[in-house]
């Protein structure tokens, strides 16, 4: 398949965005780990911007999630009204400009830039962690206090893993048998089990960002939340959604170079501790507790195994589903231990 002309495509979408400001330079600064496209424009005579630009999936959930999103950073309460870019309008919309030839298609979405304050150090202290679990909560409180004035989305947990098992039983889904009756047999256990802890009706619905690591959001001197930036994972759903990857963030193995997504964080006491300082700001139901453990398996299936190959650069791609087969899906029901954690938080 041809390459898209990415370059090009962000003039045009600059062109019509507005006209009257000339390009000077258009910068790659894309992390280089994944098929996302982010890109630093300078002009002559103003600010520069920045570009994310897709090529990827429908364009109407890029559409809807970035409207969410823009939302939720213009509506977010102090000392969070700064903390997600804002992107740029047009005419009082969110401009989104739609690239599309015979065979490809891309979306462009501009954003203004973000200030940046200190990033945490690869190996947290306790002290650290404790601090991040309490800002943590508090961020969650500030997305469930606007969580009613955003629109509504269309996409859920639940509409994943039937698009998942739509894809398996269609046979448009590259895998051998086994592992097609194992992603089937994960993709019922979620569903039992999220239907168990009433996800869809009992379990509050907020704006969740579920990639979160050391290497996307700043802090102030004192370890407050500053910034946040990079929104491919964005999406409504449990707050609970958001804790694996802070696990990670929390671990004793500290940031990592090399991307792996076991699921033994979970257990570690360094992220019990975090999500004891979290339970005593914003508390946590036992439902919600025994869903972080979905939360996990939603991750593997979903983003993964299922779109793994458009999340992911093809060597990560290739590793990573071909450890979620062999050592992430088998250890999710054998080395979660749910009961330490209620223990632990006396629920």
């Amino acid at each position: 398949m041809q390459t898209l002309d990415y370059f090009q495509i962000i003039r045009q979408a600059w062109e019509e965005f507005d006209e009257r400001h000339e390009i000077k330079g258009i910068f790659d600064v894309s992390a280089h780990v994944s098929t996302n496209h982010v890109y630093k424009i300078s002009f002559y005579d103003r600010q520069p911007v920045f570009a994310k630009l897709s090529d990827y999936g429908n364009f109407e959930h890029f559409k809807e999630d970035h409207i969410i999103i823009n939302n939720l950073a213009n509506n977010l309460e102090a000392p969070y009204d700064n903390f997600l870019a804002k992107s740029l309008v047009k005419r009082n919309d969110l401009f989104i400009f739609r690239y599309y030839d015979q065979k490809r298609n891309a979306w462009v979405v501009f954003y203004n830039p973000i200030r940046m304050k200190h990033k945490m150090p690869r190996r947290l202290e306790d002290k650290h962690i404790r601090k991040l679990g309490r800002e943590l909560a508090r961020f969650h409180k500030a997305c469930s206090n606007v969580s009613n004035q955003l629109p509504r989305a269309s996409k859920t947990v639940a509409t994943d893993i039937h698009r998942l098992m739509k894809n398996l039983d269609s046979g448009k889904f590259c895998a051998t048998a086994p592992q097609r009756d194992l992603l089937k047999s994960q993709c019922e256990k979620f569903i039992v089990y999220a239907d168990k802890a009433n996800y869809t009706s009992e379990i509050e619905t907020i704006p969740v960002f579920v990639d979160w690591n050391i290497g996307n959001f700043s802090v102030t001197r004192d370890g407050k939340l500053y910034s946040r930036w990079d929104y491919d994972w964005f999406r409504e759903s449990s707050r609970v959604m958001d804790f694996y990857f802070f696990s990670r963030v929390v671990s004793d193995v500290g940031d990592r170079t090399v991307f792996s997504y076991m699921i033994n964080p979970l257990m570690e006491d360094r992220f019990i501790m975090f999500l004891k300082e979290y339970h005593r700001i914003f508390p946590l139901t036992e439902p919600e507790v025994r869903l972080i453990k979905e939360a996990y398996r939603f991750f593997i299936l979903n983003y993964v195994v299922k779109d793994g190959t458009h999340f992911f650069l093809p060597s990560y791609a290739r590793k990573l589903q071909k450890e979620a087969y062999n050592l992430y899906i088998p250890a999710i029901d054998t080395n979660y231990d749910v009961d330490k954690i209620l223990k632990a938080l006396k629920l």
